[in-house]
């Protein structure tokens, strides 16, 4: 019975390779490509949930492929089906075989009818590996890919300028919750000493008896989950993104943001559950978040003019009450809320565009206005003050921007003084100075040990804070992007047992994705003379096999799962040691700051409104 999960992941993925290879006009192979894929997926999944409840609904696990291992270290492709994955795994494929006959006909003559069919199908990869992982590694797979598609669908009409922007947005916040997920796992591998399934995570004496010494990594791991969880799922204060991520077209709208995608926090939480289940804080504070979230999403929602801004902020203040409902151990009924939550908003969605033609119908012949609300109880200024701070939705785009992003670009301003040249002569010498160091530890005492691995991770995340927030020479952004990586090998060479050979592996996607993702570059340039980053450029309207090729070489160098890197970053934290703390968060902070630079970098030079004057624009506000 357990051989047959690969099946779930081998389908939608031989549908994504060959809907690859079909031509972009033929939109009849196309659709019917993803059609019988995703229908094929659907049969499967409901024919194996037969047999499996029929022959007492055991829990199965699945250790798939070791894709690397080493003496201290392992990274393995672990598969889970339990009642969570069913659950999921039944919603997800009926919601996106619904979703993908829609798009047939929703899309035709769509220009890139072929590009939002493979991004579903890629999506609907991701999302399989997510919900069948059986460890955080290789849920950490799936998340990824749900990521970049993210990305993908709401930047569908890249020749628009909110699109591409929102894009980047909720990018953005989605590389906040992987900082969550990529610590919980540093924390883990320090607490397990091995790459934990959720099998054994279920164990509640294996946890109780490592969580007894451990108490205090115990609560940091539940706090990164809840962070991971919280931005994927539109918690607050991350509640924002879900509206702007609307701006893609309907039936993504429907498949990510009203169903599947958005959920994925409460899948987190509930596949945890059992390591947190006896930590009393962090419940206290899910339901705290999750109350907090669901009132003051409601408040936005009844305020919102567009009907798919009303529609997200509504279901963000449902997940806040299925986060409540997991924190307080009630997990039938979590299950239960999801699949409603995720039917309704998908099906609220697909009719949006004919109900907003209704209901303009309506208020010019049949208007009748409300009677009487709750809120006309308060006293008028307390009404009036909560109904402004809806309208403006709490300030929380604000806030994020004034919190996190603004202090960022402020500190990559202040290095402006470094131009390519000056790079190279300020950081090479200090690179081979610190080899020198290196090579002393190594020979002799350990001295240098203490400190010099944090500081070399901090000038690592000083370039990406450059790379942040350039403004003129994409040359000089890639460059430093590349370089962060180096000075994070040499950091962690410092640390016993990251032996070279781990460094290689590591370094191997980065060298190659820097060398395309450079020439790329180069080959921009000579096309088009003068490239910036001041604004968005469109050359992907010119230059559509560049763009992907420069895209992929951004996800590589993104540490995105095509290149040994993903895997390098992995075994880059477990040799971070529990008392680094400056190490860890200096590590962390530059992948994710480095990827939201990357997808920056691209959007700039090849989506968005075209530069050139005699292609077609679209207004800012479209």
């Amino acid at each position: 019975m357990t051989p047959i999960l690969q099946i779930f992941i081998i389908i939608p993925l031989l549908g994504l390779a060959i809907s690859l290879l079909i031509g972009d006009k033929n939109e009849t192979a196309i659709s019917k490509t993803a059609f019988f894929t995703v229908g094929l997926t659907l049969f499967c999944v409901v024919s194996f949930v037969g047999y499996w409840l029929f022959n007492d609904h055991p829990v199965l696990n699945l250790k798939e492929i070791v894709l690397f291992k080493s003496k201290e270290y392992e990274f393995l492709v672990d598969l889970c089906f339990d009642k969570i994955t069913v659950v999921y795994l039944l919603v997800g494929a009926f919601l996106t075989f619904l979703v993908t006959i829609y798009s047939r006909y929703y899309l035709h003559r769509e220009h890139g009818y072929k590009r939002f069919f493979n991004t579903i199908l890629f999506f609907y990869l991701g999302y399989n590996i997510t919900i069948l992982s059986g460890n955080f590694e290789t849920l950490f797979i799936g998340w990824e890919i749900l990521g970049i598609c993210s990305f993908l669908l709401i930047a569908f009409y890249r020749d628009r300028y909110l699109p591409v922007k929102n894009a980047i947005k909720v990018f953005s916040v989605y590389r906040i919750g992987d900082v969550g997920l990529i610590l919980a796992m540093w924390a883990s591998h320090h607490l397990w000493h091995e790459n934990i399934t959720f099998l054994k995570l279920s164990n509640a004496e294996l946890v109780h008896e490592h969580l007894a010494s451990h108490s205090y990594t115990g609560v940091f791991i539940s706090l990164m989950i809840l962070l991971a969880a919280a931005a994927k799922s539109a918690q607050l204060p991350f509640s924002s993104w879900l509206p702007r991520a609307m701006e893609g077209p309907t039936p993504s709208s429907a498949i990510f943001y009203g169903s599947l995608s958005v959920h994925l926090g409460v899948f987190l939480l509930l596949r945890t559950y059992p390591f947190w289940e006896y930590q009393l804080s962090v419940r206290i504070l899910i339901v705290l978040l999750g109350l907090c979230t669901a009132i003051i999403a409601s408040l936005i929602a009844r305020v919102q003019s567009s009907v798919k801004s009303q529609i997200a902020y509504a279901s963000v203040a449902q997940i806040g009450i299925i986060f409540i409902e997991v924190a307080l151990g009630f997990e039938k009924f979590a299950l239960f809320h999801f699949a409603g939550n995720a039917f309704l908003r998908t099906y609220q969605l697909l009719v949006s565009p004919s109900v907003v033609s209704y209901k303009i119908r309506e208020q010019f012949y049949n208007f009748v206005p409300r009677q009487h609300a709750i809120e006309d109880s308060l006293p008028k200024k307390i009404e009036y003050s909560i109904y402004l701070l809806s309208l403006k939705e709490w300030n929380l785009d604000s806030f994020m921007n004034y919190i996190l992003w603004k202090p960022l670009k402020n500190i990559g301003r202040k290095l402006d003084f470094l131009t390519v040249n000056r790079l190279l002569l300020l950081f090479i010498p200090a690179y081979l100075l610190g080899l020198v160091f290196l090579f002393m530890n190594e020979n002799s005492s350990e001295q240098p040990h203490e400190y010099l691995p944090g500081a070399f991770a901090l000038i690592g995340l000083l370039m990406i804070l450059k790379s942040f927030s350039e403004r003129k020479s994409p040359l000089m952004s890639w460059l430093l992007l590349i370089m962060n990586h180096f000075w994070i090998a040499l950091a962690i060479s410092f640390n016993e047992r990251f032996e070279l050979t781990e460094v290689i592996f590591y370094l191997s996607g980065v060298i190659i994705s820097g060398i395309v993702g450079y020439l790329g570059i180069l080959k921009l340039k000579s096309y088009e003379k003068n490239i910036n980053l001041n604004q968005f450029h469109g050359h992907s309207f010119e230059h559509p096999k560049l763009a992907l090729v420069f895209l992929l070489a951004c996800l590589g160098l993104a540490g995105f799962p095509i290149t040994p890197t993903f895997i390098g970053l992995d075994l880059v934290f477990s040799h971070i040691h529990e008392n680094q703390v400056i190490l860890a968060y200096a590590t962390a902070s530059s992948y994710i700051l480095a990827g939201i630079s990357l997808i920056r970098l691209y959007s700039r030079l090849f989506l968005g409104p075209h530069i050139k004057t005699y292609h077609e624009t679209a207004y800012k506000s479209s």
